[in-house]
């Protein structure tokens, strides 16, 4: 029998003379189950706004996107392209032109991202399924047209049923700058808006899709584009999209970037990554402060339990032995209180996850509060809860017995 386990176990268990050292034992462990489900939930929760923000980004993003390495255009021609094409798990690939233009509707102007696509992207991108107000469509017969992201649209009082042209101006290349007629040098187009789209604030606030041809009348292009997007089918793997964006970036050569999701929002997602480490952070530090009531609780069980450690000392136990007993026990206290917190925290987060009874305020893109229970997230938590226990708990012991000479 481990003797150690045994006493620290009967200690847990039995009742103290002192009352208040119940008191902060149970305390202690209500604290730690608290602080434990607080952090799964708090993960979960993260991880499913986490996830909605990728999914909506997904579809504006493609899976992979081919750019010059360096200047802006290229022509995308070659049997690369065709290879491409061929894979099964490509869905389809278009071709982009994105550049930053000055716009001006209805006399309000400002700097957007002209985005111009080809009749691939018209007709198959998910954009289609974030309108909120007109149409997805750029053509009605032979007249262009737009649509623009929600944050452009609110700020310029853009409206699908209103006849104003959106104008897009773009510095002339092969004209000098004149003082005396400055339009003389600049090019300019008209579309007309036909929907508006809402996918992140980021997004909103930035692009306006226009058919490709628009831009390269605007830019004064004939088949160069600034990108090739790459969409692939569902079921795919992280694994095969790395494979896929080496075995491109190796056939196209130095000349070419090939970047995935990732590499296209580099900061983004490496925010959203620092986010939560710091949410994590603040969590378990909130643990430990809760954790030092296992340190009072323990010290006052140490004073208490001087007669027995003295009898058991006479009877030959090793000083080692002794605190093993009271570490044990500290320990004990935050393991229950783990174990009560990951039953706590999973339970909620999986009923919030299959049936969403809490719902989100206002009118937001999901009804209920998003949550994804991850078992990478309840691993690390019980261990660092488990970790900051046993910490605590060694602390008491090694103190008193400096300072007591128990």
């Amino acid at each position: 029998m481990n003797l150690p386990f045994f006493f620290a176990w009967r200690y847990l268990l039995a009742k103290k003379s002192h009352n208040v050292i119940n008191i902060i034992s149970a305390i202690s462990a209500v604290g730690m189950a608290t602080g434990t489900a607080a952090l799964i939930i708090i993960l979960s929760i993260y991880n499913g706004f986490d996830s909605l923000v990728r999914s909506m980004m997904n579809d504006f993003d493609p899976d992979i996107l081919i750019s010059p390495a360096e200047g802006k255009t290229f022509i995308p021609e070659g049997p690369v392209y065709d290879w491409i094409y061929e894979q099964d798990m490509v869905k389809n690939m278009s071709c982009v032109i994105t550049e930053n233009v000055f716009m001006n509707y209805d006399g309000k102007q400002g700097m957007v991202t002209a985005k111009g696509v080809d009749w691939v992207f018209e007709e198959e991108s998910p954009v289609r399924d974030h309108i909120r107000s007109g149409e997805f469509a750029l053509h009605r017969g032979d007249v262009p047209l737009a649509v623009t992201g929600s944050g452009i649209a609110y700020r310029m009082g853009i409206n699908p049923r209103f006849l104003s042209p959106i104008e897009l101006y773009f510095p002339a290349r092969d004209k000098n700058f004149s003082m005396t007629n400055p339009l003389a040098s600049i090019e300019a187009v008209n579309v007309w808006p036909s929907g508006i789209f809402s996918i992140s604030s980021e997004i909103d606030d930035k692009y306006v899709i226009v058919p490709i041809d628009v831009m390269r009348e605007l830019l004064e292009y004939s088949d160069e584009v600034s990108g090739v997007e790459i969409r692939l089918r569902d079921g795919h793997t992280q694994k095969d999209v790395k494979a896929m964006v080496k075995e491109i970036s190796e056939r196209l050569g130095p000349e070419y970037l090939v970047s995935d999701r990732f590499a296209q929002n580099k900061s983004l997602y490496r925010m959203m990554k620092y986010e939560k480490l710091s949410i994590f952070t603040i969590l378990i530090f909130i643990v430990i402060i809760i954790a030092f009531n296992i340190f009072g609780s323990l010290t006052m069980l140490i004073i208490e339990k001087r007669g027995d450690i003295g009898t058991l000392k006479s009877m030959g136990m090793r000083d080692s032995t002794v605190k093993r007993i009271f570490v044990l026990e500290g320990w004990m206290i935050s393991l229950l209180g783990l174990a009560a917190g990951l039953v706590l925290g999973i339970g909620f987060s999986l009923l919030q996850q299959h049936f969403g009874f809490i719902k989100m305020p206002g009118n937001f893109v999901v009804q209920a509060y998003p949550v994804i229970l991850s078992a990478k997230d309840v691993i690390i938590t019980a261990a660092s809860v488990a970790a900051v226990g046993w910490i605590i708990a060694k602390l008491p012991a090694e103190m008193m017995w400096r300072r007591k000479g128990l």
